[in-house]
Formats: structure tokens, C-alpha cells, sequence
């Protein structure tokens, strides 16, 4: 299903290795976009637009989650969750001043990144129940009592304030890494690679063909749309 080894590069600048697929780098730049979509369309009331936009962000999620099983090494859930206990090791050793290196994710990311897919997974599957109070019925509203759709709806919105708060922490964590430790995670997430002291020691990261995430998100799309039919 992929290759054996990362892709490592030299320069006057020092190594680096491939650590973001392609696939792992599009998801991360369209949820980018289409949260900001959802956020604008339904500030100006466009309905249409936000239940489009909110069906694609479900698609893309659904992706994601099955790109976390068979995906490449850094893209996996296996590669980056992992326990309360080292995710605060992770920072106290941070609040020290030492500087842990990880090439993917490191722990108390990884927990961000579990953390923001699961707010944005029950933010879009309220959205299928929701309503505006006036005209406007989500696909699967039908399904529920208008009391339960109400209190969806209000589910819905108070999911996307906490979405903000993640947003927020994640900008805060990008700062640190850019103008502390010198390491810019944006470029890395355009091109995919990071700088590594010692190259050799990362040669064994596994990249899945793109072909198998082009498959998921296919398969993704088709169940998406199969439920934004609504009950028949």
C-alpha cells in the first residue's frame, strides 16, 4: 500500500524529511476553508450554502477518520494518541525549557487534533437535525420532534464556541512553535516537510498511496449524500 521510507532532503539550511502526506495536507487546509465557510454562511444567513458546506466538512471528517487506520504513519491515531500522562509530560517538560522532538504530532498535539475532529464530528452531525426557526429544516430534522431539533440546534451552536476555543489554542501552539523554537509548522503543512537534526534516525515513516485516501473519501462521499436524501 506505500512506500517504506520518508523522503530526505538536504540543504545549507540542514535536513529535513517528508512527515505530512498529501492527503493528511489537503484535509488539514480544506477544514480550514470549509469551517470558515460555515461560520460566514450562517452569520449572513445563507442557509443553502451552510448545509452544503457543512455536508462536505462530514465527508472530509469521515475521510479523515478512516485515513487514521490505514493511512501513513503520521496520519495514523496509533502514531499520536496517547495517554493523559504523557501528554502533561509533554508540557511540564516544555514549561522547563527543554524541547522534546517529535516529527508528527507530538502527545498534547495529538490530543488537540483527537479533540478538535470529535467537536467537529458532533458539530456536523447536530447540523443534519438543526433548524433557523423559520424556514430553514436540516436534512435529517425530519427524523426528530421539533422540541428535540430545537435543542439540537442550540447543541449546534454552543458545539462551535468550543470549535473557536480549539482554533484558538491551535494558532497559540503554531506562535510557540515559529518564534520560540524556530520551527515553522505552516510551511510544513504546505510542503510537508520538517527539519530533523539526525535524518538517519527517521527514515522508517510509511507513506499509503494516495489512491486509498481518493478510495475513502469517495466511499465517505457517497454515504454523506446517501443522508443528506433524508428520510424517504
Amino acid at each position: 500500500m506505500g512506500s517504506p521510507e520518508a523522503d530526505v532532503e538536504r540543504s545549507e539550511t540542514g535536513a529535513t524529511v517528508r512527515v505530512w502526506d498529501l492527503p493528511v495536507r489537503v484535509f488539514h487546509w480544506s477544514l480550514v476553508v470549509l469551517v470558515t465557510v460555515s461560520w460566514v454562511s450562517v452569520e449572513n444567513g445563507y442557509m443553502r450554502l451552510h448545509v452544503w458546506s457543512g455536508l462536505a466538512l462530514l465527508t472530509l471528517l469521515l475521510s479523515r477518520i478512516a485515513w487514521g487506520f490505514i493511512g501513513s504513519t503520521t496520519a495514523r491515531f496509533a502514531d499520536f494518541a496517547r495517554g493523559p500522562r504523557q501528554a502533561l509530560g509533554y508540557l511540564r517538560a516544555i514549561a522547563r525549557g527543554d524541547h522534546p522532538h517529535h516529527l508528527g504530532h507530538n502527545p498534547a498535539g495529538g490530543w488537540m487534533v483527537l479533540l478538535l475532529l470529535a467537536a467537529l464530528l458532533a458539530q456536523a452531525v447536530t447540523g443534519l437535525f438543526a433548524n433557523d426557526g423559520v424556514r430553514f429544516n436540516a436534512p435529517l430534522s425530519g427524523l426528530v420532534s421539533s422540541a428535540a431539533s430545537d435543542q439540537l440546534t442550540q447543541v449546534h451552536g454552543t458545539i462551535f464556541n468550543g470549535i473557536l476555543l480549539f482554533v484558538w489554542m491551535h494558532v497559540v501552539a503554531v506562535m510557540y512553535y515559529r518564534f520560540v523554537r524556530g520551527e515553522n509548522l505552516v510551511a510544513a503543512m504546505i510542503t510537508g516537510m520538517r527539519p530533523v537534526d539526525d535524518s538517519a534516525s527517521h527514515t522508517g515513516l510509511k507513506f499509503v498511496r494516495n489512491r486509498w485516501a481518493v478510495l475513502s473519501l469517495g466511499i465517505a462521499a457517497a454515504l454523506v449524500w446517501w443522508i443528506a436524501r433524508g428520510p424517504s
